[in-house]
């Protein structure tokens, strides 16, 4: 006889009993008809076979609980209606064809997707009960859209209006902060990637509903639209009209969709840096940066502070523009001050202004290492000052004391800057140790990942 292992886990120091419903191995889990099943603080795991049928699953509870298994899990409804700031957390992707019902609570993608098929949709979706996932993952939908008027599939909260046939459209929406490929700037907590069969000429209208939590610091009255066709080159795609007691901003004229998001007008996204360096050169400061591509690049101002505070511009340079290659930028401070912090202001061609990250440098600078932001989404920031030509090997360690992650950059002589992607880790706290000039410089760290 096939069984299901069915095991119960108290959770010492808590007021409430945290359950495991586990399908083992080779057996079986069906609900027939409109069957309803309702976990209350249990988490659902699959290792076996599970049936949805047209039934329902409940996740309710004072505690947070979890998907996992090994087998793919199809689900047919599911709601949401946990209490207490309490989370549905996926631990794998799932797949949902009928509906996802929020009633209280969230379900964070925790990286992973929900592929709601063609026929899935998401329901009653409010400020205190949706859809999150900072550090990753995906609501999936298709659909067919000829000559939309004010369509929202799968309730995503991407409207669409055209009088053209776009045909077969993938839309996708995520929750991650969009930053450009050198991890500069930042976005709301949502964004769309937008595939229709016809994809040119579609001179259509786009809603981009979002949740005032979703907002990421952002002033809602100066968002605009930005858009990618490779999420690391940004345009800013400017808007027709904002809404914001009804949270949404609108386009219309877009001939072409890809990635879309929100940022405010002057977020650093378009240009993509690949090098970032600071140098004493005989009492001169040589800096030097270069970008991996640019998108409507007008000309870089290169600021200094005594402070880190207050900027002065001290010189201009003309950008290239428009490339998908690899160009390098270098200004010479002919007058810099004991200890003296650089930034790069990039303009677009249409004014709006972008800014690097901060680096100090000096010609007496110490082989020392610092870091930012403390809390971290996406990008951990890590500037290096050094004497000599070097390699920095950086460990990621968690709370338990694994390594999750380990990088290698090139340092040159004075002091660089390291970006450290660590959007696909879990939440919670980390230390680092940075150690260059084979290993006769260390420092340690540490951060909360978001």
């Amino acid at each position: 006889m096939k069984k299901i292992g069915l095991s119960l886990l108290l959770l010492i120091g808590s007021n409430t009993i945290q359950a495991q419903l586990v399908i083992a191995p080779g057996a079986e889990l069906q609900l027939s008809g409109n069957a309803q099943l309702t976990l209350n603080n249990t988490d659902f795991i699959n290792n076996g076979n599970f049936t949805a049928g047209n039934g329902t699953i409940f996740f309710t509870g004072n505690a947070s609980s979890f998907i996992n298994g090994s087998q793919p899990t199809q689900l047919y409804n599911i709601e949401i209606n946990k209490t207490a700031g309490a989370t549905l957390l996926l631990q794998r992707s799932i797949n949902v064809s009928q509906q996802i019902n929020f009633v209280n609570g969230f379900l964070n993608l925790n990286s992973y997707n929900i592929d709601l098929g063609t026929t899935g949709i998401l329901m009653n979706e409010q400020e205190s009960s949706r859809m999150t996932g900072v550090n990753g993952g995906k609501v999936l939908f298709t659909t067919t859209l000829n000559a939309p008027s004010a369509n929202n599939p799968a309730n995503l909260g991407a409207i669409f209006t055209s009088a053209q046939n776009l045909g077969t459209v993938n839309i996708q929406r995520g929750h991650q902060s969009q930053v450009n490929g050198a991890g500069m700037g930042n976005s709301v907590l949502r964004y769309f990637d937008i595939s229709p069969a016809t994809n040119t000429g579609l001179n259509a209208t786009l809603r981009f509903q979002y949740f005032e939590e979703e907002l990421n610091g952002l002033d809602e009255n100066i968002l605009v639209f930005w858009k990618s066709i490779n999420t690391t080159n940004w345009t800013n795609e400017g808007f027709t009209s904002r809404n914001i007691a009804g949270n949404y901003v609108e386009k219309t004229g877009i001939n072409s969709f890809s990635r879309w998001t929100l940022s405010s007008l002057s977020n650093a996204l378009p240009v993509r840096y690949l090098f970032y360096n600071a140098k004493c050169n005989t009492n001169t400061i040589l800096i030097t940066w270069k970008t991996a591509s640019e998108e409507n690049s007008s000309h870089f101002i290169i600021e200094k502070s005594m402070d880190g505070r207050a900027w002065v511009g001290i010189a201009s340079i003309a950008a290239t523009g428009n490339t998908n290659y690899t160009t390098e930028y270098s200004y010479t401070d002919n007058s810099p001050s004991q200890n003296t912090f650089y930034r790069l202001a990039q303009f677009d061609i249409n004014g709006a202004v972008h800014y690097s990250g901060v680096l100090r440098a000096s010609c007496d600078a110490k082989e020392l290492a610092a870091a930012w932001p403390n809390p971290v989404t996406d990008k951990y920031f890590i500037s290096v000052s050094t004497v000599r030509k070097s390699k920095a090997v950086i460990s990621v360690f968690n709370s338990a004391g694994a390594l999750v992650k380990k990088q290698e950059s090139a340092l040159l002589p004075g002091t660089t800057q390291i970006i450290l992607d660590i959007g696909n880790i879990a939440s919670g706290m980390y230390y680092v140790n940075v150690e260059w000039n084979e290993g006769m410089n260390k420092k340690a760290l540490e951060f909360i990942k978001q």
